[in-house]
């Protein structure tokens, strides 16, 4: 999918085709041919940003020129200004042809789009001086086909919701704007780049600890174990040795040993008496 830094990078590429022959042309042009020129460019489709031509030798001439200054100012409103530009100041202006007049509606879109996401009819209505909004929806979708914002009607809110646009002409004050921005962009940004290598330090010197702990303990628990072992095998010999102990026989005695002889009462044999009772 195409990314919106490769869709800047394209138009711009286009742009930059749409405006050179108009650059070709415009260095050796001057007088009417050159107004003319530019009113061409102007209405030219695709041409969007008018900075080169706008930088050129032969076109800052025309603003000390009392029939050139005109359209210099013209010019100067579609490379950085808003259709509001112009019709407060119309009457000091060229006329706007119909192509000129819905260019210079489109860039005003772009413009209050790089303000907003969601652009209100009303406010476009307003700044576009448009009169309702079959006029402004017209407007809209062909900003859309020409790729000159991409984006949605949302009819149910009455707004245009922009999701990208082409890119403008930058004035002296814009580019400050954005060296200022980015400068800040880089402080904070370094600020970040040393909390982070703090973090990092910290995070391998508890690291470092934490294995040395884990080692002096292994080191215990193992001189334990052979302390275990040691007294473990200490009692097995002893136990061993008591075993042994028990299962040797006394000594035979040296003397004789006498046993007595049981009596037993028997009656007499032998002897032709007979004892009888009186009875």
């Amino acid at each position: 999918m195409e990314t919106d830094a490769q869709s800047s990078l394209a138009n711009a590429v286009n742009a930059n085709q749409h405006l050179e022959p108009f650059l070709v042309l415009a260095k050796n042009t001057r007088g009417a041919a050159l107004r003319e020129l530019i009113k061409q460019v102007l209405e030219a489709s695709g041409v969007y940003v008018f900075g080169e031509l706008l930088d050129l030798p032969c076109v800052q001439e025309l603003k000390d020129d009392q029939d050139g200054s005109k359209i210099f100012k013209l010019l100067n409103i579609f490379a950085y200004g808003i259709f509001q530009d112009y019709t407060a100041h119309a009457s000091d202006l060229p006329p706007l042809s119909d192509a000129m007049s819905k260019k210079l509606k489109c860039l005003t879109i772009v413009s209050l789009a790089a303000k907003s996401k969601y652009i209100p009819y009303t406010l476009l209505l307003e700044q576009l001086n448009l009169k309702n909004i079959r006029e402004l929806e017209d407007l809209l979708i062909s900003a859309i086909y020409a790729d000159i914002i991409r984006g949605r009607l949302d009819q149910q809110n009455s707004r245009l919701e922009v999701d990208w646009t082409i890119g403008r002409d930058l004035t002296p004050n814009d580019v400050n704007y954005i060296v200022d921005t980015l400068s800040s962009w880089c402080s904070s940004c370094e600020t970040m780049l040393r909390s982070i290598e703090t973090q990092v330090l910290s995070a391998n010197t508890f690291l470092n600890e934490d294995i040395l702990k884990k080692a002096q303990i292994n080191n215990e628990v193992e001189n334990i174990k052979s302390t275990i072992k040691k007294a473990s095998g200490h009692d097995l010999d002893v136990a061993s040795d008591l075993r042994t102990a028990g299962n040797q026989h006394p000594a035979p005695s040296a003397g004789f040993e006498f046993k007595p002889k049981k009596s037993k009462v028997k009656g007499l044999r032998g002897s032709g008496m007979k004892l009888w009772s009186k009875n």
